[in-house]
């Protein structure tokens, strides 16, 4: 059972990635921002889902990954119900919940994946906790003052 639910985490994990670099890079109006963005939405749910039964089967190895997909899928969350329900400065809350989000999982994926990798392996584990949101970081803050000038 478990490994049906690591297959579908990996699945869906993937899914999400691909759909949340598509959603970054597009222009920002509907159809492939939108349609990724949903993707992204909804794939991250199956991940955050399958993190959750993981975690909890396997608890003593992996409760931290349970921390980190509560957080990151919240942010998620807060992303996709900013946009969809437009409340008062719902952009900034939608660009930095999305792309908090990102953070969340690339770190996710590259935490679990970094000890499989010669070399990269040998580097401080930490670096890759933290690499992430300090790449991370600035791009959101830069997004934000591009997207919403006239609310500052």
């Amino acid at each position: 059972m478990f490994t049906l639910f690591l297959i579908t985490h990996i699945a869906t994990g993937i899914i999400c990635l691909i759909s949340g670099v598509i959603a970054i890079s597009s222009r920002k109006k509907k159809g492939k921002h939108t349609i990724s963005g949903e993707v992204y939405h909804w794939s991250y749910v199956f991940v955050f889902i399958t993190t959750v039964i993981m975690s909890i089967i396997r608890w003593e190895e992996s409760a931290h990954l349970f921390y980190i997909g509560v957080f990151s899928y919240s942010l998620a969350l807060f992303g996709y119900l900013s946009s969809k329900k437009r409340w008062k400065n719902w952009l900034i809350s939608h660009i930095s919940g999305m792309l908090g989000s990102y953070i969340g999982i690339v770190t996710a994926t590259i935490v679990v994946n970094v000890p499989k990798v010669p070399i990269l392996n040998e580097l401080p584990i930490l670096l890759f906790w933290l690499l992430p949101t300090i790449i991370g970081t600035p791009l959101i803050f830069r997004v934000v003052n591009k997207y919403t000038p006239k609310m500052r």
